[in-house]
């Protein structure tokens, strides 16, 4: 899931705005929404595809971390191809891949297969995506911008309700013997539909200061995430072999010479993947701590939690979804508040706030479910889960505004594609991370699991609180960013 919750600064669009706007805005969102549902119901459905295709308890882990692995690697360059090439060409064919990869999951037979189907869905949803803003910025005059960058939280926020639910009563109601490969299924007559009104709607021009790609950068940065995801997943299962350290100590040397070609590619005069510039501002390495940690945290908890709700309780799909709920519900809550002005008045404070329901949400949870075990109902987790999800929300709400008010505004483009990329690199840690956690904690008892689990998210959320304190006091909109 992406979600890139700032307004880009507009690039002097037609002051009439596209004729189709509105309608596009309408195919714009369904991409959106098909991206949002290909995360959540995954987490849901895990158990009963691996029942079925059979398999270890990692191919529940690569099934979320490679479609979040390969979009991560992929964001930082599908804009740039939208520039080079057209915006509404590269939609048009990440729309088109992106439904073909989903028939491809719902066709899968065994977990190599939908696993390679995932990463193709990822990679193929980071051309997609990044389309979107530049199209909405082409399509719109400025005083209708807020109105339809507006339009994305309402959208996600059905979404995020709806969707496990919807994943839930799929799976139960396996209609025509599909079970599980429905919540892909559906992706194709969206995706279809998407593509026809891609094809009439959206504007064809094509900006006029494309870049070239930083191929290079890009295979590097490939080879450092697989470097450091691959072990967190496997090692476990194999019990820690010599080989996954050594993984994890090549992700460091990786990353390091990664840097240095970024340097020398900037004094060269060339276009750096990432700015490096962007690593001495305090506001920026603050974001991508904070960022990292607590979007490993976010994604951990709903793979953690789903896994608990089936594998330990022993719940239907239908009713683990609605047991979620209360979480989607006070996300929505939380987004719709900060939207009313609160972001704008507390700035950094608001994150802190909302990190602190968060830590209450969590350690509710952990008490709720040490005092009432295998008899928790859902009644009982709704209290933790409310707070959870609204505290998720201030956070995410003013996040992504205050770390680009720390940068300069030539580094905002880079430093935007490189935060939502590591909003998708934490989602790949926090299944591959916690998700491993949970699952060498079965060893003992599944209510051992869950509550080392929960320990373990509540020491990325104090990793957050620490990260967040490097952030400007607020937005540049506010008092010059604070910094």
């Amino acid at each position: 899931m992406t979600t890139e919750l700032t307004a880009p600064h507009p690039a002097a669009p037609a002051v009439a705005g596209h004729r189709w706007r509105w309608i596009a805005l309408a195919v714009i969102l369904t991409a959106e929404v098909m991206d949002l549902l290909d995360v959540l119901v995954t987490n849901l459905a895990g158990p009963a595809i691996r029942a079925d295709l059979g398999g270890s308890p990692t191919v529940i882990q690569w099934i979320g971390a490679g479609y979040t692995l390969a979009m991560a690697v992929g964001l930082v360059t599908g804009g740039r191809l939208g520039d080079l090439y057209g915006r509404r060409r590269m939609f048009l064919i990440g729309v088109l891949g992106f439904t073909a990869a989903s028939a491809a999951c719902a066709l899968a037979g065994s977990p190599g297969t939908l696993i390679a189907a995932r990463v193709a869905q990822g990679l193929l949803g980071a051309l997609l995506l990044p389309q979107g803003l530049g199209l909405i910025k082409e399509m719109f005059p400025p005083e209708q911008l807020a109105a339809a960058f507006g339009a994305f939280g309402p959208v996600m926020g059905i979404s995020a309700v709806g969707g496990p639910i919807l994943a839930g009563w799929l799976v139960h109601a396996d209609l025509a013997g599909t079970g599980w490969r429905a919540i892909f299924l559906i992706n194709v007559p969206l995706g279809l539909l998407a593509a026809l009104g891609a094809a009439r709607f959206l504007p064809a021009s094509r900006p006029g200061h494309a870049t070239r790609l930083d191929l290079p950068g890009v295979a590097l940065l490939s080879v450092a995430v697989f470097l450091l995801v691959h072990p967190l997943v496997q090692g476990r299962e194999l019990g820690w072999p010599a080989w996954s350290f050594a993984m994890l100590a090549g992700a460091v040397v990786v990353l390091a010479v990664f840097a240095r070609y970024e340097q020398r590619r900037q004094r060269a005069g060339r276009d750096p993947l990432v700015v490096p510039a962007l690593f001495r501002r305090r506001a920026f390495t603050g974001g991508l701590v904070a960022g990292l940690a607590f979007f490993t945290a976010l994604a951990g908890f709903s793979l953690v939690f789903s896994l608990y709700l089936q594998l330990g309780l022993g719940w239907s799909p239908l009713r683990a979804g609605l047991a979620g709920v209360p979480q989607a519900l006070g996300m929505v809550a939380a987004f719709v508040l900060a939207g009313a002005g609160l972001a704008q008045r507390l700035g950094r404070r608001l994150i802190h706030l909302g990190l602190g329901v968060v830590l209450a949400g969590v350690a509710g949870m952990l008490l709720t479910l040490t005092l009432t075990g295998a008899d928790v109902t859902p009644w009982r987790m709704t209290p933790a889960l409310l707070a959870v999800g609204f505290g998720m929300g201030l956070v995410m709400a003013p996040f992504f505004d205050i770390v680009l008010s720390g940068v300069e505004e030539a580094e905002t483009g880079s430093a935007s594609g490189t935060l939502t990329a590591v909003q998708q690199l934490g989602g790949a840690l926090g299944v591959a991370l916690l998700g491993t956690v949970f699952f060498d904690g079965l060893t003992d008892s599944v209510s051992h699991a869950v509550r080392v689990t929960l320990l373990a998210e509540l020491g990325l959320l104090l990793v957050t609180v620490a990260g967040a304190f490097l952030l400007p006091r607020r937005a540049r909109e506010g008092d010059g960013g604070g910094h």
